[in-house]
């Protein structure tokens, strides 16, 4: 299955998928507003705008599975994200990324191992998927590793597009 073809919903509730994006490098990242962790959208947003221009875009997928980090409703994590950090990149519904209730979506990222050679279950929030603008999965990125890190935009220039 291609990561293009698996069905899946914006944050307002919309149908979406990433064939959205084709031809554009995408950074997805697990989020959550109650996690030590959630000062990296600062970071997101500073790549959104930096790169947007160039082909690319963060997608941020709300998940509450980490010590419930990120309980709100839909309207609560949209308004958190834009008035605390001023987020413009476009956020999915929140998904189970790890267990039995793991989305397809996390099924095929989860399979790509990051630098150190492993795959498998998320670690925890702002876990980060770099896909290519051909829909590949081009790198991985644990939860500690900040958005703007060199290895993170080294990465993303490799994929621009444009």
């Amino acid at each position: 299955m291609s990561l293009y073809d698996i069905p899946l919903h914006t944050l307002s509730g919309g149908s979406t998928s990433l064939s959205e994006y084709k031809g554009k490098a995408v950074l997805i990242v697990n989020v959550a507003s109650k996690c030590g962790l959630t000062p990296q959208y600062e970071g997101l947003e500073n790549l959104q705008k930096r790169y947007a221009s160039r082909g690319f875009t963060v997608l941020g997928v709300p998940c509450n599975q980490f010590g419930g980090q990120e309980p709100g409703t839909a309207e609560e994590i949209e308004t958190f994200c834009s008035t605390t950090y001023g987020v413009t990149f476009p956020m999915l519904e929140k998904l189970e990324v790890n267990g039995e209730g793991r989305h397809p979506l996390y099924t095929e990222l989860t399979a790509t191992p990051d630098a150190a050679g492993e795959a498998g279950d998320i670690q925890w929030n702002f876990e980060k998927f770099l896909l290519a603008p051909e829909g590949t999965i081009a790198a991985r990125f644990r939860p500690r590793t900040l958005p703007e890190s060199d290895e993170v935009v080294a990465a993303i220039e490799a994929q621009l597009p444009a």
